[in-house]
This record gives C-alpha cells, sequence and structure tokens, in this order.
C-alpha cells in the first residue's frame, strides 16, 4: 500500500516551540498577500503562448537541473532522464523517464528540491501518495491529466498562485519577441523582463561572437568600437524598460570591478574583441563593464543584481556532450569588500544607483 503523503504545516518554521509560534503568527500576517517576485528566469513563451504543458517529466525533471545533478551524481544516465544533448533530445520516454526518477526519489531526503515537489505533487496537483516506484505511473497520469486542464494553463496558474509581479531575465542579445506578445495579448497579468548583458560581456563564453552579431543587428550600433558598444548597450536597456523591465543582471565569475580610464577602457575593449585575448584580460574587461553598467543605472535608474561566485561548468566531460546550465556549477569563494571598491568610488553616493548582491 503506498504510503500517504503528508506536509506539516510547520514544516519551515524553526523547531523551538516558543520560535515557531512567533514565525507562524508572522507567517499568517503575510501568507495571503501577493506574490513579487523581481528576480527569476521562467520562459516569457510560457505566457506569451498559453499553451498547456504536455507531462511530469518535460515540466518539472527535464528542464531541472537541480534534481538530475543528483541523479546523475548517483550513476543515473542523463539519456534515460530525457535531458537534452548538444545533438539533440535522447529518444526517451517521457514515463519511462518518470518511473526512473521516482526509482531514486529517496535521494532528495532533507533537500530543497524534495520540500519543493512534496508541495507541487499536493498542493498543486493534488495527490495524496507520496512519490516512489509504485506510484510512479499514478502521479505521471494524474499530472498529465491535469497539465492538459484549462485550469494548468500558465496564466490561469499565474491567477491561481496569486502572483502580482513577475520578472523573467533575457540576454541583450533576446529581441522580447514574447514579451511583446505578452503584452500585445491584452492579459492582465505582470510580467517583465530584466537586462542579463553577460552574452555580450563574457568574452569566454562560446557565445560571445555570434551573441555579438546579433547585438549588432538589433541595435543598428557598430559594436566592435568602444562608443558603438556602450551606444548598444544604452538602446537595449531602453528596449527593456519599454517591456516593463526595472532591474539588470549580472552573473560574473567574481565581483571584480574595475575604473579605468576611458583611453584604458578603449584599448581593452579593442584587444578582447580582436580574439588575442588572455584570462585576464577578460577578467579586467568583465570588471570594467560592472562599473560601466552601474553608470548607466546612475543614468537611468534600473537596480543592479549582482550574483557572482559560480565556477561554471565544472565537468568538462558533461559540458562537451550536454552544454551549459546542467547542474555542473559549483560555488567560491566570493569577496565584495575589495572586488567592488572601484566601483564604489566612482558611484557609490550617487543617490540614483542601487545594487542588490546575491
Amino acid at each position: 500500500m503506498a504510503r500517504a503523503l503528508e506536509l506539516h504545516p510547520d514544516r519551515l518554521f524553526p523547531a523551538e516551540p516558543a520560535t515557531r509560534a512567533i514565525a507562524r503568527a508572522l507567517y499568517a500576517e503575510v501568507a495571503a498577500l501577493p506574490i513579487v517576485s523581481p528576480h527569476g528566469h521562467t520562459d516569457p513563451t510560457w505566457f506569451a503562448d498559453n499553451a498547456n504543458w504536455t507531462d511530469a517529466t518535460s515540466l518539472l525533471l527535464a528542464p531541472d537541473h537541480y534534481l538530475y545533478r543528483m541523479l546523475y551524481s548517483q550513476g543515473v544516465d542523463l539519456d534515460a532522464l530525457a535531458i537534452p544533448r548538444l545533438s539533440g533530445t535522447p529518444a526517451t520516454d517521457p514515463r519511462a523517464a518518470w518511473k526512473l526518477f521516482a526509482d531514486h526519489y529517496t535521494l532528495f531526503r532533507g533537500t530543497p528540491s524534495r520540500l519543493w515537489l512534496d508541495h507541487v505533487f499536493a498542493d498543486v496537483f493534488g495527490i495524496e501518495v507520496a512519490l516512489e516506484a509504485s506510484t510512479a505511473d499514478r502521479y505521471f497520469d494524474i499530472i498529465g491529466e491535469k497539465l492538459a486542464s484549462d485550469a494548468f494553463r500558465p496564466r490561469a496558474l499565474f491567477d491561481r498562485f496569486g502572483i502580482e509581479f513577475l520578472a523573467t531575465t533575457e540576454g541583450a542579445h533576446d529581441d522580447l519577441a514574447a514579451h511583446k506578445r505578452i503584452r500585445q495579448s491584452g492579459w492582465s497579468g505582470r510580467v517583465v523582463t530584466t537586462y542579463r548583458p553577460d552574452g555580450v560581456i563574457d568574452v569566454e563564453h562560446e557565445a560571445f561572437k555570434p551573441a555579438m552579431a546579433r547585438f549588432a543587428e538589433l541595435t543598428g550600433e557598430d559594436v566592435y568600437d568602444w562608443k558603438g558598444y556602450l551606444a548598444a548597450h544604452r538602446k537595449r536597456r531602453a528596449d527593456f524598460r519599454a517591456a516593463g523591465a526595472t532591474a539588470t543582471d549580472h552573473g560574473h565569475p567574481t565581483a571584480a570591478t574595475a575604473n579605468l580610464s576611458g583611453v584604458e577602457a578603449e584599448a581593452l575593449f579593442a584587444k578582447v574583441t580582436r580574439g588575442d585575448w588572455t584570462p585576464a584580460d577578460a577578467e579586467l574587461f568583465r570588471a570594467q563593464m560592472l562599473t560601466e553598467m552601474a553608470a548607466m543605472s546612475v543614468e537611468d535608474g534600473m537596480v543592479m543584481q549582482i550574483h557572482p561566485g559560480s565556477s561554471r561548468n565544472h565537468n568538462a566531460g558533461l559540458f562537451a556532450s550536454h552544454g551549459r546550465d546542467k547542474g555542473a556549477d559549483i560555488p567560491t569563494r566570493t569577496d565584495y569588500v575589495h572586488a567592488l571598491k572601484p566601483l564604489l568610488d566612482r558611484f557609490g553616493t550617487s543617490t540614483r544607483l542601487s545594487i542588490i548582491l546575491f
């Protein structure tokens, strides 16, 4: 007989009774308030198309590298989980992938992933039994049936969850077509974008060259000239603000900033765009561009969100076969005090600059 899926109402509160009582009272004050989500990575095409998701694997498993990084660490083949390769998506039956996930669900005991998923299963899909090998098919069928209904389309869930504001994140070379379709649809949900220029700043990124080409196409600027490059950023920031953006997002390897002279910055830019840069040059260019982005935030009022310190694609073999964002990123020690000083020396007293550090 399948075990019941039981979620304790105090599961996120402190264990000490008196403190837990305070936490309960505080939560009761905010539980019914709308959700305001100023930073996130949901796909805006969900809300532009408002199409039904198809199955549990494609919605909950295949896109979530926090799940399959655990399974991969325990020897589970990513192809068997329907995780796309650079060469294409393996021909894996979604039900079989879900059953494999269920077979290994005990690996997630005590993790935030398990905490969140059990909440989704119980409170969103109304499932009353725990996920395990014997209930995998039941889960797959229940979730699939509900996802096929109008009540589980993206906009319906947006309203059901009480979301008041949701920010997505797009690159400087994104045309924002999905956000345009959302606005043109007449739907009342507020979904805005966030300016993420990393793709046209990080010369060590394997897609830097095509991103720059698209950047030039979208802005009409000579992005291989220093002044034209900065002008292109200003144009794109204006485009993003027109699509509702209030913030920028920067995920550099470190929090390093620099305050080069105009001549020095232009010479560095010429070097990195010629392609004869060193890793030190790439780091210095990222550092200078954080300061340039701060300068633009002083001009246009966009909040800077900086979340450095992740060593990306640590697993070279996985990166070669599956590409980026496949669960192979590792946190590193991050210095903010010294790293941000050049930026703050220049703009730290400006009343128009707001920075959020992750």
